[in-house]
C-alpha cells in the first residue's frame, strides 16, 4: 500500500497507464493501417500501377505525412490541443483505408490519392502523440515510454497483415476482390481506434502535467549544432531505408513467394519490429546513442539480402533485419529528440524532426525506385552508402562534448 500513497509512485503508475492507453490506441490503428499497406504493392500492381509509380507513392506519401508535421507540430504547441489533433488526423488516416475497396483498375488513380490522403491524416496526429508520449519520460525513461508504445503498435501491425493474408488466402474470391474485402473489414477496426480515442481523451485531459516545466523553456534548439547533426544522421538513415511496398513489389516480380504469402511476411516483419522496439528503447536508456549506432550498422545488411540474393531463407534474414530496423527506428529516433527539445517545443521539435525524416525518406523512395528500373545492383550500392554515412554522424554526435548535460543522455 505504500507504494500507491507515494505521490511520486502514483504519478509513475498514472503515466505508465496512460502509455499503455496509448499503446492500445496504436495497436488497432496499426493493425488498420498497416494491414492495408501489407496488400499496397501487389494491389497496385494488379490495378496497373507501374513500380516507379509504386515506389513514388510509398515515397510521396511519406514526405507528406511527414513534412506536414513541421506546421502540425507546430500548432499542437502553439494551440495545445494534442487530443483534438489526433481525433482528426486518426479519423483521415485510418477512415481512407476503407474506401480502397471501392477502387479498381479503372480508376487506379484514386488509390494513389486515397494512399497520400492517408499519410495526411498520420501527419495530422503524430506530433501531438509524439509529444503526449515524451511528457512520460521522467517517469519512465524516454527509450522505455517510446519503446512500449512502439511494442503494442507493432503487435497491431504485426497481427492486422496476418488478417489480410487469412482474407486473402481464404475468400476464394479473385485477388481484386479479396484486396478489396480487405480494406472493408480494415474499416472497423478504424473504427474502434476512434472510439477508444476519444475514451483516453475523457480519462486523461491533460496529459502535458506528467513533465514539469522545462528550466529553460525558450531555448532555441534548431540551432544546436547537435540538432543540425543529428537531423543529417536521420536523413541519411531514411535514404538508405527501403519502403516494403517496393520490397513486396520486387518479390511479387521475381517470384520469389507466392502472392497471397506478401502480407503474411510483412506480418513477420512487423513481429520483428515489436521485439526489436521494446530491446532498443531499454537499450537506448542504458547506452544512449549506441543503441542506434549499432541498429544502423545492421541495417547495412539489408538491401544485398533482399535484392542479391534468390534464396528463400537469406530473403527472410532481410526482412529480420527490416524489422529490425524498423523497430529501432520508432523507439530511438523519437527517443533522441526527447532529450534534444524542451517539452514546451517538443511537438514542434518532433514536427522537424518528421519533416526532414519524411524528406529524405522520399527521395531515398524516388531514388530507389529509378535505380530497380535501371540495375537492381545500383540499389545495393547506394542503400549502404547511406547507412554507413548515417553511422559516421552518429558516431560523431555521440562524441562531441560529452560534458554537455544534454548529450549525456546520448552518449553514455
Amino acid at each position: 500500500m505504500q507504494f500507491f500513497n507515494n505521490p511520486k509512485h502514483s504519478l509513475k503508475k498514472r503515466a505508465f497507464l496512460f502509455i499503455i492507453l496509448l499503446g492500445i490506441i496504436s495497436f488497432f490503428s496499426d493493425f488498420t493501417h498497416e494491414g492495408a499497406r501489407s496488400i499496397y504493392g501487389p494491389f497496385l500492381n494488379l490495378i496497373g500501377v507501374s513500380a516507379f509509380l509504386v515506389a513514388m507513392t510509398a515515397g510521396l506519401g511519406e514526405f507528406i505525412g511527414q513534412a506536414l508535421r513541421i506546421i502540425t507540430g507546430w500548432i499542437a504547441d502553439k494551440t495545445k490541443r494534442y487530443w483534438l489533433m489526433m481525433i482528426l488526423g486518426y479519423s483521415i488516416n485510418l477512415l481512407a483505408i476503407p474506401l480502397l475497396g471501392l477502387v479498381d483498375g479503372s480508376i487506379w488513380q484514386v488509390a494513389i490519392i486515397l494512399i497520400l490522403v492517408e499519410r495526411i491524416g498520420k501527419a495530422i496526429r503524430a506530433p501531438a502523440k509524439s509529444a503526449l508520449t515524451s511528457f512520460t519520460a521522467p517517469h519512465l525513461g524516454a527509450g522505455k515510454a517510446f519503446a512500449i508504445n512502439e511494442a503494442l503498435d507493432q503487435a497491431g501491425a504485426f497481427l492486422g497483415p496476418l488478417l489480410v493474408f487469412f482474407i486473402v488466402s481464404n475468400t476464394g474470391n479473385t485477388a481484386l476482390q479479396s484486396y478489396q474485402i480487405s480494406f472493408g473489414i480494415l474499416g472497423i477496426f478504424a473504427i474502434v481506434t476512434i472510439m477508444i480515442l476519444v475514451f483516453a481523451k475523457t480519462k486523461y485531459p491533460q496529459p502535458e502535467g506528467f513533465e514539469s516545466k522545462s528550466v529553460n523553456p525558450d531555448k532555441k534548439f534548431v540551432g544546436d549544432r547537435r540538432f543540425i547533426i543529428y537531423m543529417l544522421a536521420i536523413s541519411f538513415i531514411a535514404l538508405g531505408f527501403i519502403d516494403y511496398p517496393l520490397i513486396a513489389y520486387h518479390f511479387d516480380k521475381i517470384g520469389a513467394f507466392n502472392v497471397i504469402y506478401v502480407p503474411l511476411i510483412y506480418s513477420f516483419a512487423m513481429g520483428i519490429d515489436a521485439i526489436a522496439a521494446l530491446f532498443f528503447g531499454f537499450l537506448f536508456d542504458r547506452i544512449g546513442l549506441k543503441s542506434l549506432i549499432i541498429s544502423t550498422f545492421l541495417a547495412i545488411f539489408i538491401s544485398p539480402l533482399l535484392f542479391v540474393t534468390e534464396g528463400t531463407t537469406l530473403i527472410l534474414v532481410g526482412m529480420v533485419l527490416w524489422g529490425i530496423g524498423m523497430g529501432a527506428q520508432e523507439s530511438i529516433l523519437k527517443a533522441v529528440v526527447a532529450n534534444l527539445v524542451p517539452k514546451e517545443k517538443r511537438a514542434t521539435g518532433y514536427g522537424i524532426f518528421s519533416s526532414v525524416f519524411g524528406f529524405a525518406w522520399f527521395l531515398g523512395s524516388v531514388t530507389v525506385g529509378w535505380l530497380y528500373d535501371i540495375n537492381i545492383s545500383y540499389i545495393v550500392i547506394f542503400t549502404i552508402l547511406m547507412q554507413i554515412i548515417a553511422s559516421i554522424l552518429l558516431i560523431v554526435l555521440m562524441n562531441i562534448d560529452k560534458k554537455t548535460p544534454s548529450i549525456e543522455k546520448l552518449a553514455r
